[in-house]
């Protein structure tokens, strides 16, 4: 069955959206994006999703005329017309239209918009269920991952990769520390069992989940700490996981084929993947989203 899709104002079959092919997007991934969960036929952490997609759009001087609640209502109308009731809605913004040039129009072109929905597993997860198996690899993309632009070319080649060595993803490692997953916020727990994320940067992508999950471990007397750390501190870890808007929190059960704690998923990880959904559920019946 054929999805309904939004593209420029419009909803229309997918056999049916199209956009320009001197779109910038398309000429120089000169464009921003953003992915919120769906569950029950409900938006996930909306409004840190909206705000990180304006704070890329100012980093990047580029201009939407779209408001939130626009956005929000396009975002319900694309679950409704797909009956969604699990999974995503990807939202797209590129600069729009101009001849190719690497310098772009100093004057705001109209943005290009698309968006549509993907149904996934979120809730009953297979891999949050047995854990991923990750393997290092060195962090070569550009110097601003701290914005969410479609540059994802280095991350797929890494994802593949991992595939490549019958593994699940990758975690990418700069100057000696890792900096994130492939697409997602990297985490360990020592044996204090403090929980370990790297700190906001340039270099990595601030996480809308990585942030609820922070502050959900915080609610429920969980020590956080902000700082980089190594392969090895994190091979030696007593549990390791990776966050992101659709896998929520999926327990790492081992590094470049060396087993993280037990091998299996880890205790804290569980916890806080289902605090996490609890939240998100609670958030909905009160009207949220």
């Amino acid at each position: 069955m054929l999805r309904t899709v939004y593209v420029n104002g419009r909803y229309v079959p997918e056999s049916e959206a199209s956009v320009s092919v001197f779109d910038r997007g398309f000429l120089f991934a000169d464009g921003i994006y953003e992915v919120t969960a769906v569950l029950k036929g409900r938006l996930v952490d909306f409004e840190g999703h909206a705000a990180r997609l304006h704070r890329s759009l100012n980093e990047l001087n580029m201009h939407l005329s779209l408001n939130d609640n626009a956005l929000r209502d396009i975002h319900r109308q694309l679950i409704d017309k797909n009956a969604l009731q699990e999974g995503l809605v990807y939202l797209q913004v590129t600069r729009g239209v101009a001849d190719r040039d690497f310098a772009y129009p100093e004057s705001q072109t109209p943005a290009t918009v698309v968006a549509f929905t993907q149904q996934k597993p979120i809730i009953d997860s297979p891999l949050a269920e047995r854990g991923l198996k990750v393997i290092s690899l060195p962090d070569m993309r550009w110097g601003r991952r701290d914005i969410k632009t479609v540059q994802l070319l280095y991350p797929s080649m890494a994802k593949m990769e991992a595939k490549k060595r019958g593994a699940d993803d990758a975690w990418l490692v700069e100057s000696g520390l890792v900096t994130e997953g492939s697409s997602s916020n990297a985490w360990i727990v020592d044996h204090d069992n403090t929980l370990i994320t790297r700190e906001l940067s340039r270099s990595l992508l601030h996480g809308i989940t990585r942030r609820t999950v922070m502050q959900l471990a915080r609610e429920h007397d969980m020590k956080v700490e902000e700082r980089g750390f190594t392969i090895k501190e994190a091979q030696n870890a007593r549990e390791a996981f990776m966050t992101s808007a659709t896998s929520l929190v999926y327990p790492v059960v081992s590094i470049d084929q060396r087993p993280v704690g037990s091998g299996e998923p880890g205790e804290i990880a569980r916890a806080l993947r289902r605090l996490y959904i609890e939240a998100s559920l609670e958030a909905m019946d009160a009207g949220q989203n």
